[in-house]
């Protein structure tokens, strides 16, 4: 689902293991450039705020990022700016999320509609090619645009993904095992007794998020670009449509089931973990070997957070499967 938590809190054809001092490394003193270019977007209920980097204009196909949540926003795919020197970069907020139109509707709130702001954003832009990026919710997106088969569509990333709530709770789940008893026992026993506002469930979550979604401190830039006003999170799209708390959903979206799409993927398609991720690897894996093609990477000591726990080898494992891909076209 890829929330802060410490803001809202209310067949495979390879698997690869990275390593943290990735070659892609960017300089310590790397900060994200400001945005190129900035506009809004007219999409089914509003408006979305879009932020480009690099040249639409490039040999090389552009890249859209589609963030987690839902109601988070793009701040976590700061690192990836670095893919800029190559590609035009694309990052933008769902409506109900950051600093995009906030209507509050909860008829806006369904993965059709949510899946139609791609659509919207293409058109904008006029982006007749594109790679495409999800991240948890954000792979939700990604997933349901790229089984329609759209032209144009040139690969695909599946960050952390939520693919089906019965995967991502089966994996929750068999984290949350790992964790101290008393731990599980307080979550379980508020989250069975719908009593999930106790500030003693906060706190015994706050150990499953510090071990499962943020493991490393967030680099500063990231930090500092959340207060950016107007940039914050939205908990009550995020409790409506998936819950109180990362385990288990019981939201809209508690029946969710997209499995049935993975075999419709036509496209050359990555799917990123984190070793600790809340959607770990292995949960993973067997969906990944339904994807034909499919690429399975799990970057170490990184969470479900892992473009921030991680930046460096995230970064080089998403410019690799685009270089890679744009090499067979």
């Amino acid at each position: 689902m890829d929330v802060d938590r410490r803001e809202i809190v209310a067949g495979i054809a390879a698997t690869a293991l990275l390593p943290t001092t990735a070659a892609a490394a960017p300089a310590a003193d790397w900060r994200p450039p400001a945005p190129d270019r900035e506009l809004r977007v007219p999409v089914r209920g509003g408006s979305i705020y879009v932020r480009l980097n690099g040249d639409l204009a490039a040999k090389k196909p552009p890249v859209l990022f589609i963030h987690g949540g839902p109601g988070s926003g793009h701040s976590g795919f700061l690192p990836a700016l670095q893919l800029a020197d190559a590609r035009a970069v694309i990052l933008y907020d769902q409506l109900d999320a950051g600093l995009s139109d906030r209507p509050a509707d909860p008829a806006n709130w369904t993965v059709e509609r949510f899946v139609s702001e791609v659509d919207a954003l293409r058109a904008a832009l006029k982006l007749d090619r594109l790679h495409v990026v999800g991240q948890s919710w954000g792979s939700t997106i990604a997933l349901e645009y790229a089984a329609r088969r759209p032209a144009g569509l040139v690969s695909l990333t599946l960050g952390s993904p939520l693919i089906s709530v019965k995967s991502w709770e089966k994996s929750t789940r068999a984290q949350l095992a790992t964790l101290p008893a008393d731990v599980r026992r307080t979550i379980e026993t508020h989250e069975a007794a719908g009593t999930t506002a106790d500030p003693a469930y906060a706190k015994a979550m706050d150990v499953f998020y510090a071990h499962f979604l943020y493991r490393q401190t967030p680099p500063a830039y990231i930090t500092a670009y959340k207060k950016r006003p107007g940039l914050t999170l939205n908990p009550v799209v995020y409790n409506a449509m998936w819950g109180p708390g990362e385990i288990a959903a019981t939201g809209t979206l508690k029946s969710y089931d997209g499995e049935p799409l993975l075999p419709r993927l036509a496209v050359p398609t990555l799917v990123i973990c984190g070793a600790y991720d809340e959607m770990t690897p292995a949960a993973v894996k067997p969906l990944v070997a339904r994807i034909p093609g499919g690429r399975l990477v799990s970057i170490p000591d990184a969470g479900h957070a892992v473009a921030s726990d991680a930046p460096a080898a995230y970064v080089a494992a998403v410019r690799a499967h685009l270089e890679s891909t744009d090499a067979r076209r």
